[in-house]
């Protein structure tokens, strides 16, 4: 007999998990997730969840920390209240960057942080677009990985001429995906070339592909400062780029990104609402947000049927 199925959220990004719940026909679970008077989190399931299959939605953007936390306290209240099984729905993967040692004395903290979540009691992971894929392996549990990528596709072709579009990768490490991007969309390639002709110049950004007269739109997995983002719009304007546009799953926008994105020649930037948008589309106008409830609704709903995620992937 199949068990019951609850969604809880905690504070990261509550509008997402409405939506999610919406789509799904099923009310958001009822829980305090709230803070002690000294700081500590403090976390209360006003529901019962013995036997059930719950899922637990919260993206570890800023506060960094207290959403992890969060997510941490929620996991083991759930397993301590007897919960069948624990899925932990990340839309965003905060500490993702650090994925591998870059220097002698470094953390790997993405791995860290998948001790830390597995250790608290999450039978499941399910994410959207990881920093670096191979994270999948530092959890010792199955991991969902989808991709934000058919949406973003969908909302630029709603609004663009794909034949007259190239899409392009701000480094080399961003190829697979860019092509990927490309192929999906029907247009071409590019790839912007980042170099350091010597100590403490500053980079030069050479553009590999034909852009000229054609609409380039910058494709990343997140943009958090936008400074790569800007620099590689503004080699792109050199090369000719008739109307340059941006891509990110991950709307991290932190420092001065939203000052630099108003001032540049960026005409619009395409995200998902893995993060909370709702405070930045005032400030920057050039945004524009797709909503990835659907994909993740649908997810957990086949996640909680034990039906095949593969048609998610098409």
């Amino acid at each position: 007999m199949r068990v019951g199925l609850k969604v809880f959220t905690g504070n990261s990004n509550p509008a997402l998990a409405a939506a999610i719940t919406r789509y799904m026909g099923i009310p958001l679970g009822e829980a305090y997730v709230g803070h002690f008077s000294d700081g500590e989190i403090q976390v209360e399931f006003r529901e019962n969840v013995r036997g059930m299959d719950v899922f637990v939605i919260q993206s570890t953007c800023q506060p960094v920390n207290d959403n992890i936390i969060e997510l941490l306290v929620m996991i083991d209240a759930l397993k301590r209240a007897s919960a069948s099984r624990i899925t932990a729905v990340l839309p965003y993967y905060g500490y993702a960057r650090q994925d591998r040692k870059v220097a002698s004395r470094a953390p790997i903290t993405a791995k860290l942080m998948a001790d830390l979540i597995t250790a608290a009691g999450t039978n499941r992971v399910l994410t959207i677009d990881l920093h670096a894929g191979q994270i999948q392996g530092f959890f010792d549990i199955p991991v969902d990985h989808l991709y934000a990528g058919p949406l973003l596709v969908d909302a630029i072709s709603a609004n663009h001429l794909a034949a007259n579009c190239t899409v392009v990768s701000p480094d080399a490490g961003g190829v697979e995906r860019a092509r990927a991007f490309a192929k999906r969309l029907g247009s071409t390639l590019a790839i912007i070339d980042k170099r350091r002709s010597k100590p403490n110049e500053s980079e030069v950004m050479n553009v590999i592909g034909d852009v000229s007269g054609r609409d380039a739109i910058i494709l990343d997995d997140m943009v958090d400062t936008a400074g790569t983002l800007v620099k590689a719009s503004e080699a792109l304007a050199t090369a000719g780029a008739a109307h340059i546009y941006a891509c990110a799953t991950h709307a991290v926008l932190s420092g001065a990104a939203i000052e630099r994105l108003n001032n540049s020649v960026i005409q619009k930037l395409y995200v998902t609402d893995t993060i909370p948008c709702d405070g930045k589309l005032i400030k920057c106008p050039k945004l524009h947000v797709q909503s990835v409830a659907p994909l993740l609704g649908e997810a957990i709903s086949r996640i909680h049927r034990e039906d095949s995620l593969s048609e998610l992937f098409i």
